[in-house]
C-alpha cells in the first residue's frame, strides 16, 4: 500500500458567486477574478447570495461547529442550511436522497464510499479545483487519498485517523518491562505482552492481559497481514489475495494472539468491557480519534503511545482512516462554488486549528499538524500519530465495492479469530466470497 508523503498547499481566497453563475453544471472552475492581487478585484461585483447544503453525518460530534460558524463568519453571502443526523440514520438516508436528486450540495462519508460515488458520477471530480486554487506542499499526501488511478480527485479529507500502539505505563512499571518505544517490532511487542499478561489473585484465571486483539478491520486483522507482507487485494484493487501465504502469515499471528500465546481476551470477553481503559490490558492499537473518549472518560490514566511496531517483514505499516467531503455533482453551479469555497476555507490554518482541537481526527495541514505536536494534552508523544502516518501510512485496499467485500469476509474472520476456523481455511474462503463480490462489481 502506498505511503503517504508530504506536499503543499496555499489556500486562495474564495471565489465570489458572481465569477461562478455563468458556469454550466459540467464546466470547469474558471479562474479566480476575486484575488485581491488581481487588477479586476477592484471593480469585481458584490458577491451574491446563495444557499449551501451541507450535510452533517455525526453532527457536531464528527464536525467542529466552530468550523461551520467560522466560515458563516467569513461568508455571510453564502446562507448555510445544515442537515445533521446520527451517522449511521445519515448514511442510510443518503442513499435515498441520492435516488431522488435531493441530496445536499456537500456532506462527508468513508473513503470508500467516496470514491464509489465518483465511479458512479455522484461526487464531483475536484481535481480541476484543487489545480486552478491549491498548491499541495502544506499537506501531508492523503490530501489526495479520493484520488483514484485515472487522476481524479472525488474528495478532500474530513480528516485522518492513522493507529498507534497505545500501553499503560503502571502496567509496564508495576512488572519492570521496559515502556514501548517507536523502534518496536511486532516481536518485541509480543514479547512483551507475554511477560505482562498476568494471574495477579491465583484463582487460575487471567486477570491482566499484555494486548487487547480487536476484530476489527483497522485495529485488527488489517494491520497484521500488512506486517507480514500481507495484503487484502492486489495493487490494483481487482484481485483478493487472503491465500497469499504472507496473508494466511498475518492472520495466523493475528489468532495466535488469543488461541495459542493467549495474551489477549476473547472477541467474545471484549463485548461487555473496555479492557484498556478499565486497566486490564497492557497495548492495544489506538485510532486517533480514540484519544477524546479515553482522556474523558479516564482522565488520570496514565498513558501513552508510540509508532505502530515494525513489521515480521522488517516495514512498518499505519492503518489509516480517511472521511472525505464530497460535493454532489448535480448540485447547481453555484452551489458547487459554495461548496469549493466551503472545502477551501476547511482546509485554511483557521478552520485545521479547530479540527485539531477537537481531537476527533488529525488535520492534514502541516503548519497545524506541527502545533498539535506541541500541545500538552495526552498523549505526550503525539508523533506517534503524526509522524508515524508520515512514514508508513496506508489505507485498507479501499476501492468502490469495499463495504461490500470486508462484509463478505468479516463472519469467517471473526471465526478464525475464535478458534472456529484455521487461518488457511478461513482464508480459502474469504477468498472466494471476496473475489465474487470484486468480480459482480467491475
Amino acid at each position: 500500500m502506498k505511503r503517504f508523503k508530504l506536499v503543499s498547499a496555499i489556500v486562495l481566497i474564495a471565489f465570489s458567486a458572481a465569477a461562478c453563475s455563468s458556469k454550466t453544471a459540467t464546466d470547469a472552475p474558471s479562474s479566480n477574478p476575486s484575488n485581491p492581487s488581481s487588477p479586476a478585484a477592484a471593480t469585481a461585483a458584490p458577491a451574491k447570495e446563495v444557499t449551501l447544503r451541507i450535510g452533517l453525518p455525526g453532527s457536531y460530534d464528527i464536525t467542529s461547529k466552530k468550523i461551520i460558524d467560522g466560515f458563516q463568519a467569513k461568508y455571510p453571502n453564502i446562507k448555510l442550511q445544515i442537515e445533521e443526523a446520527p451517522w449511521a440514520d445519515f448514511t442510510t438516508k443518503i442513499v435515498t436522497n441520492i435516488a431522488g436528486n435531493n441530496a445536499p450540495d456537500i456532506w462527508l462519508q468513508e473513503n470508500a464510499v467516496i470514491i464509489g460515488y465518483g465511479m458512479r458520477g455522484v461526487a464531483e471530480n475536484l481535481e480541476p479545483y484543487i489545480k486552478r486554487d491549491l498548491k499541495t506542499d502544506d499537506y501531508i499526501e492523503s490530501l489526495l487519498s479520493a484520488k483514484t488511478p485515472d487522476g481524479k480527485i472525488y474528495g478532500i479529507p474530513h480528516g485522518v485517523n492513522p493507529n498507534a500502539l497505545v500501553y499503560n505505563k503502571k502496567i509496564f512499571q508495576q512488572n519492570n518491562v521496559p515502556f514501548p518505544t517507536d523502534n518496536w517490532t511486532y516481536q518485541d511487542m509480543l514479547d512483551a505482552a507475554k511477560k505482562l499478561t498476568k494471574d495477579t489473585d491465583g484463582d487460575g484465571k487471567i486477570d491482566i492481559y499484555g494486548f487487547q486483539t480487536a476484530s476489527s478491520i483497522a485495529q485488527g486483522w488489517f494491520p497484521w497481514i500488512k506486517s507480514t507482507g500481507g495484503s487484502a487485494l492486489d495493487a490494483g484493487l481487482t484481485k483478493a489475495t487472503f491465500t497469499d501465504p504472507k496473508t494466511i502469515e498475518g492472520l495466523t499471528r493475528w489468532a495466535d494472539t488469543i488461541q495459542k500465546d493467549k495474551i489477549s481476551p476473547s472477541r467474545e470477553m471484549q463485548t461487555n468491557q473496555n479492557y484498556f481503559q478499565n486497566e486490564k490490558t497492557a497495548m492495544t492499537f489506538l485510532q486517533y480519534s480514540g484519544q477524546v473518549n479515553l482522556n474523558k472518560n479516564k482522565p488520570d490514566l496514565d498513558w501513552d503511545v508510540v509508532k505502530v511496531p515494525i513489521g515480521f517483514d522488517g516495514k512498518r505499516f499505519v492503518p489509516t482512516v480517511v472521511n472525505q467531503w464530497l460535493i454532489y455533482s448535480k448540485a447547481k453551479p453555484e452551489a458547487k462554488e459554495a461548496a469549493w469555497t466551503f472545502l477551501k476555507y476547511y482546509l485554511s490554518d483557521e478552520a485545521q486549528t479547530f479540527l485539531s482541537e477537537s481531537g476527533a481526527s488529525l488535520p492534514v495541514k502541516k503548519t497545524v499538524l506541527a502545533a498539535l505536536e506541541k500541545s500538552t494534552s495526552k498523549p505526550a508523544n503525539k508523533q506517534a500519530f503524526t509522524k508515524g502516518v508520515e512514514e508508513a501510512g496506508g489505507t485498507l485496499d479501499e476501492n468502490p465495492s469495499w463495504n461490500q467485500w470486508r462484509a463478505a469476509a468479516t463472519p469467517i474472520l471473526n471465526d478464525i479469530l475464535d478458534g472456529k476456523k484455521s487461518p488457511a481455511d478461513g482464508a480459502k474462503e474469504i477468498q472466494q466470497k471476496v473475489q465474487s463480490v470484486l468480480d459482480e462489481n467491475k
